[in-house]
């Protein structure tokens, strides 16, 4: 048995143009609250590993000291605490303040990027600014500004970068001051030149990398975002083409639908015999010919179906909650007339539940699938319909289960695609257009469902439609049972 899970939502793009040029783009507002959540996780570990290095601090103080390290007591406390409360502080800009112009994702990212460099700068000068790697993590601030922001900005924060860590050493060595103001001459500060000497060769060679690597870094991300700029220009104009091709096919089934009605209205008049006596000859071409333009009707039927779903998708005016029990047992009666003269037994057991959607989309749905589950039976087999109902996580899942041919599981991953039927199924229903699975990959894109497809050949085939944001009963009926309480209790 082969399983297929489908769900269909539109594409995103990733970058918000927010200038002219390339350089001035940065990540929509969508990603970087994204990765303003990842920072507070990250910093969260970052708080974690310095709580274990105040310990170590603590037990292997002389050890730490000799690597180079030198400890003082108290400030991992404190850097640990700013970060606390800075994290707080983003968690409730983001999730308990509404976004506005002093409050908007990518000044969340620049308060976190100018307190975790102040934070770094310190741990960077009690490790060790010239002794350790530690200054190295200042990169890491670098490259990720690169990807968020503009070119410009990334350049502040570089720039930032290298004023900080040029403090730092200006701070721990003293003797740049007299470098250039005089030349020592006594011999003991021979040591304290060498020294600051070392200390400027760092800053000038960590200030050389860090603009080194902002140069590449943000040569890169432009180039990154011209190919996804192409590729939204890409996707848009091949959006442009599906429409333009579904226009198209619009205009073409509606010219053919005329003459095809024509053609079959005459037919049925010469088989009416209201053209007089036709032989039996003319009489079995006539049904043989009916029969494929009542074919071709329907296939006409179903495109203008798909188009009309298509269009539906750019409307949300006509949502509202939906029980799908009812939807269920609606498509049951259209179709019970079909599965008894094939003896299929329909059996169903639902929970109802209301979802938010679009009804005619939700029927339409229903009816595709369930027509497929008797369409694609065995005589004389059952077809069963049930649900389950997740209070906990506010969903539910239909499931339409047949015993049929089933699927290949070679086939099964195209069921949706437009106009594709396999081989077995032709020979099943010589009568398919290939259209109705494409029908319902619509009305659960236009709807955000969830549909997961299980099948084994010769055995049947299971759809589980699920659905997200379920009521047991719409709100407005749970209001108006509790005022007709309310007005019976007084």
């Amino acid at each position: 048995m082969a399983d297929a899970e489908f769900s269909w939502e539109a594409p995103k793009n990733r970058f918000a143009p927010s200038g002219t040029g390339v350089g001035s783009q940065k990540l929509s507002d969508e990603v970087l609250i994204g990765n303003a959540r990842w920072f507070i996780v990250f910093r969260w570990a970052t708080i974690g590993a310095l709580l274990l290095f105040q310990i170590l601090a603590i037990v292997f103080s002389d050890i730490l000291t000799q690597i180079g390290i030198t400890h003082q007591q108290g400030w991992p406390i404190v850097v640990i605490v700013v970060l606390f409360v800075a994290n707080i502080t983003y968690i409730y800009a983001l999730d308990f303040r509404r976004s506005t112009k002093y409050n908007s994702p990518s000044i969340n990212i620049w308060c976190q990027i100018i307190v975790d460099l102040l934070c770094l700068s310190i741990v960077v000068h009690y490790v060790g600014s010239t002794a350790t790697p530690a200054p190295f993590f200042y990169v890491l601030h670098i490259a990720l500004s690169c990807i968020f922001f503009s070119t410009r900005e990334s350049l502040i924060v570089t720039l930032l970068v290298c004023g900080m860590y040029t403090i730092i050493l200006l701070i721990e060595n003293s003797m740049f001051y007299q470098l250039f103001l005089e030349v020592p001459t006594d011999p003991h500060t021979a040591a304290e030149e060498l020294q600051a000497s070392r200390a400027l060769l760092w800053m000038f060679t960590l200030n050389t990398l860090f603009i080194v690597l902002w140069y590449v870094v943000s040569r890169l991300t432009i180039v990154v975002r011209t190919h996804e700029r192409d590729l939204v220009g890409a996707y848009e104009r091949i959006t442009l083409g599906q429409v333009e091709k579904d226009q198209y096919a619009v205009l073409m089934t509606h010219q053919l639908k005329a003459p095809l009605d024509a053609i079959r209205s005459k037919i049925n008049l010469i088989k009416g015999g209201y053209c007089g006596e036709a032989s039996p000859e003319i009489k079995d071409v006539l049904v043989k010919i009916d029969k494929r333009a009542s074919g071709m009707a329907s296939l006409i039927m179903d495109v203008l179906r798909l188009e009309r779903l298509k269009a539906a998708a750019r409307s949300t005016n006509t949502r509202e909650h939906v029980s799908i029990e009812a939807v269920v047992h609606k498509c049951i009666d259209k179709l019970e007339t079909l599965a008894e003269s094939r003896q299929i037994k329909i059996e169903i057991s639902m929970q109802d539940f209301f979802a938010d959607g679009i009804p005619d989309q939700f029927e339409i749905l229903f009816e595709n699938v369930i027509l497929n589950a008797i369409t694609y039976s065995y005589d004389g087999a059952s077809v069963e319909i049930s649900s389950a109902v997740d209070k906990q996580n506010s969903s539910a899942t239909v499931m339409i289960v047949d015993h049929g041919i089933g699927i290949a599981d070679k086939d099964l991953p195209h069921i949706f695609d437009e106009y594709f039927y396999t081989p077995r199924a032709v020979l099943h229903n010589r009568a398919s257009s290939g259209i109705g699975l494409s029908i319902v990959k619509t009305v659960a894109e236009n709807n955000k469902l969830h549909i997961k497809v299980s099948s084994e050949p010769n055995v049947g085939t299971t759809f589980f439609v699920t659905f997200q944001g379920v009521e047991s009963l719409p709100a407005h009926k749970k209001a108006a049972g509790l005022t007709q309480e309310s007005s019976e209790g007084g």
